[in-house]
């Protein structure tokens, strides 16, 4: 099955309105550039900034907007807190759910992980259910750690088809080191993710599912990671704040 080239930028908590507002119509500048499928997700305050800089003109862009996490309620008294009906309205189309740096700073678990994922397809957002080991060890640990991280965080989450979910493996070693696994190693966690998917669901949806990789990802070692069998693109942290390295990952994925 041909799966479209998916880049996702995660701003994380990086600028100021002006920021906002340049590098998404920035962004929206180079979809003709590329044939791979773009996806900003930047701080909550700057999803309305963003859609309209996405949106602005006659011809409308075709980059997508996604927000970086929701609450697995859909209301209630939640201090702090956004749902997923909220950046549903606010026209987001994606959700980063169970990034490293909340799992490890919030103390979010695979079962919280879950529970927002199904209030994510209930509110016809796409979930990036992201995935991966915190320190470095052998393949075949790595991989009892990724099968048990997806099984549980896809617990109770029911799709159609394989366009309704993303997967992002980000070993959290290489988070921001620029130490990467080897082009190796991910031939073989990738296809393994991908049968372990099949497993969950059944083959053709597990065709479907875009497997992307996140963990400092560049221009300079795109082309060798998004040439390996089954990654289906990036979620790009530091790099998807600059368009010129955003463009160049996204060229690479196409």
């Amino acid at each position: 099955m041909k799966r479209t080239p998916l880049i996702v930028g995660n701003w994380k908590m990086n600028g100021l309105p002006s920021f906002w507002q340049e590098l998404a119509a920035g962004v929206a500048g180079i979809t003709k550039q590329t044939n791979a499928e773009l996806v900003i997700c930047p701080p909550f305050p700057a999803l309305s900034v963003v859609h309209a800089a996405i949106h602005a003109g006659a011809e409308k862009s075709s980059v997508g907007l996604g927000a970086q996490n929701v609450h697995q309620a859909e209301k209630g008294a939640y201090t702090g807190e956004v749902s997923a009906p909220m950046v549903r309205g606010c026209g987001c189309d994606y959700v980063i759910l169970g990034h490293s740096e909340r799992r490890a700073m919030m103390a979010e678990t695979d079962e919280i992980v879950a529970a927002k994922a199904v209030a994510a397809i209930e509110n016809d957002l796409k979930p990036i259910v992201c995935i991966g080991e915190t320190t470095r060890s052998d393949m075949d640990q790595a991989l009892a750690t990724l099968e048990k991280q997806l099984r549980q965080s896809l617990q109770g989450v029911h799709i159609k088809t394989g366009d309704d979910l993303v997967v992002a493996y980000e070993p959290v070693w290489a988070i921001g080191t620029g130490v990467v696994p080897t082009a190796a190693d991910l031939a073989v966690a990738f296809p393994f993710l991908r049968k372990t998917l099949a497993n969950i669901y059944n083959e053709e949806v597990a065709a479907g599912v875009r497997l992307l990789y996140g963990g400092s990802l560049t221009p300079d070692n795109a082309d060798e990671i998004l040439a390996v069998d089954d990654i289906d693109g990036g979620l790009i942290g530091g790099a998807s704040l600059k368009v010129d390295s955003f463009l160049a990952i996204a060229n690479a994925a196409d």
